[in-house]
């Protein structure tokens, strides 16, 4: 109430006078205290008690323990004057959700957990809103994701249930098709305000039970690259490069880094994020490398998965508490990883 408060400013807090600089909440005065007192600058929240109903307190304290999330276009954008990358992370199942939102609050760092159809399929909304929930409540800016939306009616379905931002998959489409497709759901997304990514070329492997042969895989153009932001209003580009979804073959990634340094220029001119699927595998030097030529969003689906399914072999636990924490644990410590190397930790 407003004497208790004028009691604890003047009495507990010995301060003379304060600055009102704003409302915490719509009829609750926020004031800075004079440098008199015991805590020179203090932020103190005056909350009179004809104000707001029985929820008002803890609505108030939400916010101010939990700010107004940053979106995944902020996300990218304060990757691209940081000069690293933010990582996407697939998940599938709480474990999964919890394992990145944990690796993020303890290295400070930004992170994306991302929904792919597969997952979608089997999760559903209670999936998705686990996943809107978790990044509400995380302490570190944390988005949500769906990858890899080859389905028109999926993606509207999606937009509508609180995600951030969509990837629109037309990659399997030819140019003309791809543009027509990505363009009609970027249109959409615009109206919501979400940011919208899109491929272009074709990436090889599998992943999630979708699978395409390498016969099939296609480099992105660097020319058909210009003409496909202009043409989309696309806000981040998934290039081809040589990446592939799943694991690499034994000889190694072979990374044209050569056609991501154009592609990174066009995209750079057009003000376009670069993303590159496929960072499991990839050997540290590269990764570097990628990011130094631009690459803002990397997507970890492979080893994340793996670290669950081990730990399922390794611990064959019977309470299926210890079952949930062994896995989320082997995670944590994959998705921990990759944000120290994505040069994301400490940047919350």
């Amino acid at each position: 109430g407003g004497i208790t408060s004028s009691d604890l400013v003047t009495k507990a807090l010995e301060a003379k006078r304060a600055k009102v600089v704003g409302q915490a909440f719509a009829g609750v005065p926020l004031w800075q205290l004079g440098p008199e007192s015991r805590y020179p600058g203090l932020p103190f929240i005056v909350f009179p008690g004809n104000v707001g109903d029985s929820k008002a307190v803890a609505e108030v304290v939400r916010r101010w323990s939990h700010p107004e999330r940053l979106s995944t276009r902020e996300l990218l954008l304060n990757a691209e004057k940081g000069g690293y990358a933010v990582g996407a992370f697939n998940v599938y199942n709480l474990e999964g959700v919890n394992a990145v939102i944990s690796a993020a609050e303890e290295e400070r760092s930004p992170a994306i957990l991302q929904i792919h159809p597969s997952a979608w399929k089997q999760g559903g909304v209670p999936l998705l809103a686990c996943c809107i929930a978790a990044a509400k409540q995380a302490t570190v800016p944390v988005t949500v994701h769906f990858d890899h939306g080859s389905s028109k009616r999926d993606l509207l379905e999606i937009m509508d249930s609180g995600v951030d931002s969509v990837m629109v998959d037309g990659s399997h489409l030819g140019l003309k098709e791809n543009i027509a497709y990505t363009k009609c759901i970027s249109m959409v997304a615009r109206s919501k305000n979400l940011m919208v990514e899109a491929e272009l070329g074709r990436l090889s492997g599998s992943e999630d039970g979708l699978s395409v042969e390498e016969y099939e895989a296609r480099l992105t153009d660097v020319n058909e690259a210009g003409v496909f932001i202009e043409e989309t209003g696309i806000d981040a580009l998934a290039v081809c490069i040589g990446n592939v979804h799943g694991k690499y073959p034994k000889s190694g990634a072979n990374l044209r880094l050569d056609l991501l340094e154009e592609l990174g220029d066009v995209c750079g001119e057009k003000k376009v994020h670069l993303v590159l699927h496929g960072a499991s595998g990839l050997p540290r030097g590269m990764i570097r490398e990628c990011i130094e030529r631009g690459v803002r969003k990397l997507n970890v689906n492979t080893e994340v998965r793996k670290a669950y399914v081990d730990s399922l072999k390794e611990h064959p636990h019977t309470d299926l508490i210890h079952v949930m924490t062994s896995a989320k644990q082997a995670m944590k410590a994959v998705v921990a990883e990759k944000m120290r190397l994505f040069g994301s930790a400490g940047k919350a």
